[in-house]
Formats: C-alpha cells, sequence, structure tokens
C-alpha cells in the first residue's frame, strides 16, 4: 500500500468540541522532501517505499487530505517550569487522523486557535533535530513518538533571524498529555476528566477497559510506563531539557523534542535548556521531576481517582519501578548479570568515577564492552585517570564472580551499549549542511539512528567525540 492510499478516522474528535479546534494547515512555499523514514512507514501498513510516493511532500504540506483526514488542533494546558499555565494546546501542530494505532500530526504546519503569540511555524533546524530524534530513540529501543517524514521550505520563519521553515509529520499512538487532563480539571469540567479518561483507555489502555476500578488502573499503568522510560533516558544519557506537564505523554513515551541533549562528558547535573535557568530540568532531576508531574495528574484525575489513593499507587509504585528498571539496565551496560548485594556500591563508585575522570559517558560503556582486563584503552579518553583506575581494580574482582567468558561478556554488553548516540555537535554539522541543501548527512544519521548498536565501517566519523567547545553545551527552546 502506498502512504497517498491510507484511509485514516479521527476517533478523538468525536469527543465534544471543546476538546479541539478545527483547523487547516497553512502550506509552506516551495515544499522539498528532505528525508523521509521507511521504518516509522511500516507502522502504518505502508508497504511501498514512501519516497517514491507523489504525493508525499503534498501529504506533509497539507495540501493532499488522506482519506478520512478531518484537521484539528488539540487543547491542553500544562506546569511550565512549575507554573501552571490553563491554556495550551496545539500551537503549531495539526493533527490528521489515525491509522493502523497511530495519529499522524503535522509539526510546524501553521497557526491554530492555541498559537498564542507564536507563529506556527517551525524551522529548519529544529525539525532536523526532532525528525532524527524521534526515530534514533526508537532505535535505542526507548518508548518514543516516530517521524515519517521531513520536507524544507523556502518560506522565511522568523527566530533570533530569518530561517526557513519545515514541517515534521510525526507519528504516536497518542498525542493526550498530563497537561489535557489538567485543562479540564482546572475548569471544573469533571465529565470530561472522565470521557478523556474513557477515551485514553480506548487508545492506550484497551484491556482495562470495563474493568472495576479501570481509572485507578490507568493511573497506575502512567506511572509504571513513565517510570520506565525515565529510567531508559538516565541508562543512555539523555536529557529531555522541558519536562512539562504538558510535554509528558499519558502513555509514558517520550515525545515533543525541543533542547534535547546526549551527556558528551558525564556531567550528573547537566542542564541542557538555557531557559532553564534553574537546573530544573537537569539530568539528575528528572526522575523526581517525572514523580512531580504525576502528582499533578493525580490531582487532574481527582474526580474520578481518590486523590489519597492516587498519591499511594505513586508512592508504592514509582519508585520501585524506576529503580529495578534503571539498575537492570545499568547492570547489563556494565557486564554484571549474577547479582551481589554489594553490585549498588560498585554501580555508585562507577557513577562518582565517571564524573570525577571527565570522561564521555557513551564512549566509556562501549570501550568498557570489549575490556579484557588492559586498562589503557579507558584509561586514555579520561583528564584524570586516578579514579576510574581504582575504579577498574575493583570492577575486576567483580567480574571474578562471573560465569560468563570475557568473549560471552563483551556480546551482551555491546546490545546494550550503543556506539552511535545522536550527540549535538554531529547533530549541528548535519543541521549547517542542511542549510546549505546538502541533505546527504541526515541520511547517514538516520542509518545510525535505527541502528546504534551495529557497526558501520563507512560511518565510523558519526561515532567521534565531541570537541572541547561543544561539550555539554546548552541550546534554546527553539533549536
Amino acid at each position: 500500500m502506498k502512504l497517498s492510499q491510507l484511509k485514516l478516522t479521527t476517533p478523538y474528535r468525536e469527543l465534544d468540541s471543546i476538546f479541539f479546534d478545527e483547523v487547516e494547515p497553512t502550506p509552506l512555499k516551495n515544499p522539498f522532501l528532505i528525508s523521509a523514514s521507511k521504518d516509522a512507514a511500516k507502522l502504518l501498513g505502508v508497504d511501498e517505499d514512501i519516497t517514491k510516493d507523489e504525493n508525499l511532500v503534498d501529504i506533509v504540506n497539507g495540501t493532499y487530505k488522506l482519506e478520512g483526514s478531518d484537521t484539528f488542533a488539540m487543547c491542553y494546558a500544562g506546569h511550565q517550569f512549575g507554573h501552571f499555565v490553563y491554556r495550551l494546546g496545539d500551537g503549531r501542530a495539526i493533527n490528521l487522523g489515525k491509522v493502523n494505532g497511530q495519529n499522524l500530526q503535522l509539526k510546524g504546519s501553521g497557526l491554530t486557535l492555541y498559537s498564542r503569540m507564536g507563529d506556527g511555524r517551525a524551522v529548519l533546524r529544529s525539525s532536523i533535530r526532532e525528525y532524527l530524534m524521534s526515530e534514533a530513540m526508537h532505535g535505542l529501543g526507548i518508548s518514543t513518538s516516530r517521524a515519517l517524514a521531513l520536507i524544507g521550505s523556502e518560506t522565511d520563519v522568523a527566530r533570533q533571524e530569518r530561517e526557513k521553515g519545515a514541517i515534521v509529520l510525526r507519528l504516536s499512538p497518542t498525542w493526550v498529555r498530563f497537561g489535557t487532563f489538567e485543562y479540564f480539571n482546572f475548569r471544573g469540567d469533571h465529565d470530561k476528566v472522565q470521557k478523556l479518561a474513557d477515551y485514553v483507555i480506548d487508545e492506550s489502555f484497551p484491556h482495562l477497559k470495563d474493568e472495576e476500578g479501570m481509572y485507578v488502573k490507568m493511573y497506575e499503568e502512567i506511572v509504571k510506563n513513565t517510570a520506565t522510560t525515565i529510567a531508559s533516558w538516565q541508562s543512555v544519557g539523555f536529557n529531555h531539557g522541558v519536562m512539562n506537564t504538558d510535554n509528558m505523554s499519558i502513555d509514558g513515551r517520550t515525545i515533543d523534542y525541543g533542547p534535547f541533549a546526549f551527556l558528551d562528558d558525564y556531567e550528573s547535573g547537566y542542564v541542557c535548556n538555557h531557559t532553564d535557568v534553574d537546573g530544573r530540568y537537569s539530568f539528575k532531576n528528572q526522575p523526581g521531576i517525572a514523580h512531580w508531574n504525576l502528582q499533578k495528574l493525580a490531582v487532574a484525575l481527582s474526580s474520578i481517582v481518590n486523590h489519597d489513593r492516587a498519591l499511594k499507587i505513586l508512592e508504592e509504585t514509582f519508585g520501585s519501578t524506576y529503580e529495578k528498571e534503571y539498575l537492570s539496565i545499568m547492570y547489563k551496560k556494565m557486564g554484571i548479570y549474577e547479582r551481589d548485594e554489594k553490585d549498588i556500591e560498585l554501580f555508585k563508585w562507577m557513577l562518582g568515577s565517571l564524573e570525577s575522570a571527565t570522561i564521555d559517558y557513551t564512549l566509556f560503556f562501549r570501550t568498557l564492552s570489549h575490556y579484557d582486563g588492559d586498562k589503557k584503552s579507558i584509561l586514555e579518553m579520561a583528564v584524570f585517570q586516578t579514579p576510574l583506575s581504582e575504579w577498574l581494580d575493583a570492577y575486576d574482582e567483580r567480574l571474578k564472580k562471573e560465569s560468563f567468558s570475557d568473549k560471552e561478556r563483551h556480546i551482551q554488553m555491546l546490545s546494550v551499549n550503543p556506539k552511535y548516540i545522536l550527540k549535538n555537535h554531529i547533530l549541528q554539522e548535519a543541521i549547517e549542511k542542511a542549510q546549505e541543501h546538502d541533505f546527504t548527512m541526515i541520511e547517514e544519521l538516520l542509518v545510525v539512528a535505527l541502528a546504534p548498536f551495529d557497526e558501520h565501517k563507512e560511518l565510523e566519523r558519526l561515532c567521534k567525540l565531541a570537541p572541547i567547545e561543544s561539550k555539554n553545551i546548552k541550546l534554546s527552546c527553539s533549536s
């Protein structure tokens, strides 16, 4: 089937009109295809090469309407940097409809009722970042929205300087957010809260439908899913940058890629968003912020879920789920499979040593995946070697308790320690080339994004270390 042959439905529009606003996309001038993900297309049941679909650019530009599509923007509220904003919504995103369990949405497609002071547009650089990172997170095995296609244009967009507009066609099983519930709870529309919960159960938790206590069980699943996703973020060194409640998906997946970053040198307090002057959304704060956001969701659900019961679920479930998932991943990254009660001490020591040593987080684990007792390959990457040398002595002793051979351990570790992470300096290089109409690097990055654990000999340069001046830099919300 071709992309342009898809037949969409719009179940969200069956809710009351207050949930959304009818709006048509505003096309870009002289649009052109930059990249498309054939892997993401499979989610829609598209089995033909989407890059050969003559209607692809027009679909993304909003000038070709898929059968059944009835476009709209969704309304929601949210806590932004800890402060409640009662009305936000899709300010630059327009929903096309749903097929095969995926909701199609155009980002950067023009003004909506919820654009406030914005222009409804997305610039090329931010669109490249979202497109590639959506696919990269999937490649890493982390729950995420996906990106189907990216188009550029000759439309001028005003930011700090004039830039060119772009649109990403992105996919997600749901676009409902914590903030969607917050919006209706704030208004006192408790019947709408219940209707939204029924919709969310149908869309994201159908196994709970008509079960006794299904709203309570829904909240518990949201808590578990969110904790699991945050654990995955922390394990790969991903800093989201804007964990507002309106950027938290109700099914726990990663959405809304703005000023995100992967760690270069391990720095637990890293803040990737220069708007975040207080460091609220620093790397180390992400689990705590997720917990805080879930508290706000409990308030928003209080008309259908007893608040005290929700908080009890949160306290009993979030921390234990997060710790179990996070440590499980991290022990595998360390090559530890036969657990010892002292492993937690070795793990904490490792993180402290990484921070003291000043060493690239991703490269450390990838190199550790080949470790055979010779410290040189690891120590030569560190600015300060003593902390890591002392930790490696303890690590050598711990490995003696494992029954795996070195070869077996290496194979297992290489499957969980990626070689290719889309660091900001690499993305910036691709952006600068794209601004000169050279999109080859975007295609190369898409290859390694979808297979980050593999060896790509011809693309080896894409895992190079960040230059000193580019390490752990901060980005703007328009990045």
